[in-house]
């Protein structure tokens, strides 16, 4: 293995991500066109957020003949960097070859997300239930679905539950805390929405969606009226 590629791997794992892009940089100049460090670019671009460069190396990764493995992750980073930037048929796209090759429950729950977004709740809420059949524990499929059903006001009471269990699973993430408490104020339940939001936005300062969804809160309670 090439020796800068083999020290920019090291330092991606160990999180060194701007010193792993400048091994990758110079392992770039000195090998052959190759899959393993267009697949190694690409999620070290992802971490950096330079999103369009990672897409370039991703997709040069999903149409090579490397290993299957290598190809549903850069297929599952695709759809996460598609799914972040508001390009979600192109992120529908990813999780779906993802889930037809594989019972991945990030990739249903990944699946579910854009499809909501798209406006196709019925399908979305259909693999959100798959993502939750293959791994009962998974948060983000928790979260989406919980999200769901309570803003679309399909089951209020499970909402919660999964919000709930969502943040129990990882209480340090904001956008757990956010959908809790924003499916606490479609419930009408507007202390606990309040204290939930709060929460999300100490752990995401200046994040503008919890901000709004908290001023939504404490102006329904100087109204006195609750969602």
């Amino acid at each position: 293995m090439n020796k800068q590629l083999e020290a920019g791997i090291r330092l991606y794992h160990a999180h060194r991500f701007e010193q792993a892009l400048a091994e990758f940089r110079e392992a770039e100049k000195e090998m052959p066109p190759s899959p393993e460090l267009d697949y190694y670019l690409g999620l070290c671009l992802t971490q950096l957020s330079r999103y369009e460069e990672a897409l370039l190396n991703l997709e040069k990764v999903v149409t090579s003949q490397f290993s299957f493995f290598h190809t549903m992750q850069s297929r599952m980073v695709l759809g996460y960097v598609y799914a972040i930037t508001a390009r979600h048929r192109l992120a529908q796209f990813e999780f779906a070859k993802v889930c037809e090759m594989l019972q991945s429950s990030q990739a249903f729950a990944g699946l579910g997300y854009v499809l909501y977004a798209q406006g196709n709740t019925k399908e979305a809420v259909e693999a959100l239930k798959k993502a939750l059949e293959i791994d009962p524990r998974n948060a983000n499929a928790m979260n989406s679905l919980g999200f769901i059903n309570c803003e679309e006001r399909l089951d209020l009471p499970r909402g919660i539950q999964l919000c709930r269990q969502a943040v129990e699973g990882n209480p340090r993430n904001p956008a757990y805390h956010d959908s809790l408490g924003w499916a606490y104020y479609r419930a009408g339940n507007l202390s606990e929405a309040k204290a939930s939001l709060r929460r999300a936005l100490d752990l995401a300062p200046g994040n503008r969606e919890i901000a709004v969804h908290l001023r939504e809160v404490l102006d329904a309670l100087k109204r006195g009226s609750p969602a």
